[in-house]
């Protein structure tokens, strides 16, 4: 996370040696993505903001395939890879649709369904979402969601609400790391919010005017039902 210009976007192309740092080193799995970027890129796979930057074909499937066909992979399994990351992405179906009679969502997805495909252990997004309206956003993070536990997903946002139920979030500021903290302790650190521009979601500052700990990550339903057990308990007490 971090302010525009904070670095995020930078740091996505050194890890994958998109850019070449001038100074200090960049290592992925040991790794330089300067000297190395085809085995890099096996392991790394980005997902940047706009989604029709990286369809190139006219159906889905062959979108999906491109990154396998420069790979050289067998037919047969290719099949398999496509099909397999086209339903993890929720798009079965839509094989031969063209790609530019989808939604923004659905050509994020499609976007994901190829870097899927080819099986990177690292997914780095980054700003996956910013284009897209408020149901293409929910579309992706839904996707990128059922991949955690699966291989490492490196989610770069100025959206806060996106990484509340994130492991790490990693707080970048003019090309400086200045925080590498849990959610929960990032949403109540008013301090380092404001000087890293960083807006709490509305429910979560909701929650923390009413004086209820940012313990965890909460929807608007989890706060409503804080909100009622706190009234009930303050009404037993008169």
């Amino acid at each position: 996370m971090g302010p525009n210009g904070g670095g995020k976007s930078t740091l996505a192309r050194l890890s994958n040696g998109l850019l070449h740092a001038d100074s200090g080193r960049v290592r992925v799995a040991g790794l330089d993505p300067a000297r190395e970027p085809y085995l890099v890129r096996r392991r790394v796979g980005i997902l940047f903001q706009n989604p029709d930057s990286g369809l190139v074909a006219p159906f889905v499937e062959d979108d999906v395939a491109f990154g396998l066909e420069n790979l050289g992979a067998p037919r047969e399994e290719m099949r398999e890879r496509v099909a397999e990351a086209i339903r993890a992405v929720g798009l079965s179906g839509y094989e031969r649709r063209e790609p530019h009679t989808l939604s923004g969502g659905e050509k994020q997805r499609v976007a994901l369904a190829g870097l899927l495909a080819v099986g990177p252990e690292v997914l780095v997004l980054d700003e996956p979402t910013s284009m897209l309206d408020a149901a293409g956003r929910r579309e992706v993070l839904e996707r990128v969601h059922a991949l955690r536990g699966n291989r490492t997903v490196l989610h770069l946002t100025h959206h806060l609400e996106e990484v509340l139920d994130a492991d790490r979030v990693l707080v970048l500021n003019a090309g400086r790391l200045v925080a590498d903290v849990a959610p929960e302790w990032l949403v109540s650190d008013a301090t380092l919010l404001r000087e890293n521009r960083l807006v709490l979601p509305t429910v979560s500052r909701l929650a923390l005017g009413l004086g209820l700990p940012p313990a965890k990550p909460r929807t608007p339903e989890e706060l409503a039902a804080a909100v009622g057990e706190r009234a009930e308990r303050r009404v037993g007490r008169r």
